[in-house]
């Protein structure tokens, strides 16, 4: 990917030099006497020498000096190189303007000419600034390059990150349901059976259809709803179960797969109680801007001695949240004062369609 960008980057870069350096030789044009209409080619070759001895300091310093002494942080070798190369050009700017000086090269109409050390401290000074800017640019054009190395590798390292939670989802998702099997057999085979069918609907979406970032919200809803007709199967009736979904069945909203189911397995496993009354209410809603999930349920702790999950769910979905929609959702939840009631309402801002 950086060497993509780097090589698209490279045509765009020679333009800005050349009409760049086109403009700097263009120049000269304006200081040069014309005579019924010609140029005098001999003025105008005197005066490049100047844009072509910035040329020179430019890429001395774009090519050479910055790369092996400024970037080293070899500073002093850096400012010690380049007096040499002002000095040298300079020598050679005034040689040639002694060489190639002719009166006739002076317009008419001028009644005198600037002292000629004018010309040095303005050529040289032109010099110093040439130079700061070739370095200007070029470690401008290395940061971006950096930069650019940075967040390819946090992109990376977050992708790694984010299959490695799925991974760990998928047994996880599969060890609670396996659970709560486990449970019905002990008192209803039939139940049982039915959701072992039920179960290898889900699985085939686990492990088959939710490899991707994103799916549509609407094909994330059948999954929800068969998850929570399975769970529904071992419910008592001192159980109450609601459920209301506000999402069109086509919805081509694109959501994180599994990205709510966590959070209705925590309700199942918090929300219910062998002995006393116990509720589970959700509610999953889209508008044009965000999608909804809104969870209650009575809190029933489990003690320690309970192993079904491994209890990593919520940390998974923290966690994937600030991957995927790091400042887009808002997250609530916490159990009520009374300790009886634990809500949980999380809200995504999604934009993307297909």
């Amino acid at each position: 990917m950086k060497q993509t960008l780097t090589s698209a980057r490279r045509p765009l870069e020679a333009l800005i030099h050349v009409i760049g350096w086109g403009i700097m030789f263009g120049f000269p044009f304006f200081f040069v006497e014309r005579e019924n209409g010609n140029i005098n080619w001999m003025a105008y070759v005197r005066h490049s020498a100047v844009p072509l001895s910035f040329m020179i300091v430019f890429y001395v310093n774009y090519f050479l000096l910055v790369p092996r002494y400024l970037f080293q942080s070899q500073n002093k070798r850096y400012i010690t190189y380049n007096i040499l190369l002002l000095c040298a050009i300079g020598l050679m700017l005034h040689l040639w303007r002694s060489l190639t000086f002719d009166p006739s090269f002076v317009p008419k109409h001028r009644s005198g000419v600037p002292p000629g050390w004018l010309f040095f401290v303005r050529d040289m000074l032109s010099l110093v600034f040439t130079i700061g800017l070739s370095a200007a640019i070029r470690m401008s054009a290395r940061w971006t390059q950096a930069e650019a190395a940075r967040k390819e590798a946090e992109r990376s390292r977050s992708e790694a990150e984010l299959k490695n939670l799925r991974n760990q989802l998928n047994p996880h998702f599969l060890l609670n349901t396996l659970n709560n099997i486990y449970a019905l057999i002990a008192f209803d085979t039939d139940k049982a059976q039915q959701a072992v069918q039920e179960l290898s609907k889900l699985l085939r979406y686990v492990l088959y259809d939710n490899q991707q970032t994103y799916v549509p919200l609407g094909k994330e809803t059948d999954f929800i709803r068969n998850y929570i007709e399975l769970m529904r199967i071992r419910l008592s009736a001192n159980v109450q179960m609601t459920t209301q979904i506000d999402i069109q069945p086509d919805s081509q909203t694109l959501i994180a797969p599994l990205i709510f189911i966590s959070l209705i397995e925590n309700a199942f496993k918090h929300g219910i109680s062998p002995t006393e009354r116990s509720f589970i209410h959700i509610h999953l809603a889209e508008n044009d801007t965000e999608v909804i999930c809104e969870i209650s349920n009575s809190n029933h702790p489990k003690n320690i001695t309970d192993k079904s999950g491994s209890g990593i769910g919520l940390e998974q979905v923290s966690r994937r949240l600030e991957i995927l929609y790091p400042g887009q959702y808002t997250w609530q939840k916490g159990i009520s004062e009374d300790g009886k009631e634990y809500k949980s309402r999380l809200s995504i801002r999604v934009k993307d369609r297909y």
